[in-house]
């Protein structure tokens, strides 16, 4: 997973997933984008779980995959 950016609570995101990289933006109620982003760090692995089961059933907003806080 690499981040790309962020606007103050949102990160955006790709996840691999074999040779494809999936854009995927993650809105959360943080302040900043430093806590954001040490927010998804700690719970990545159930973000990419539920990016490929959205990327899987279609489940897209213009392409990107789109997340909200656990």
């Amino acid at each position: 997973m690499r981040r790309v950016k962020s606007d103050h609570g949102t990160i955006t995101f790709f996840v691999a997933f074999g040779a494809v990289r999936q854009m995927c933006r993650l809105a959360t109620t943080f302040d900043t984008q430093k806590q954001a982003f040490s927010y998804l760090q700690k719970h990545r692995t159930e973000f990419e779980h539920m990016a490929r089961r959205r990327l899987a059933s279609g489940e897209l907003e213009d392409g990107v995959v789109v997340l909200s806080m656990l």
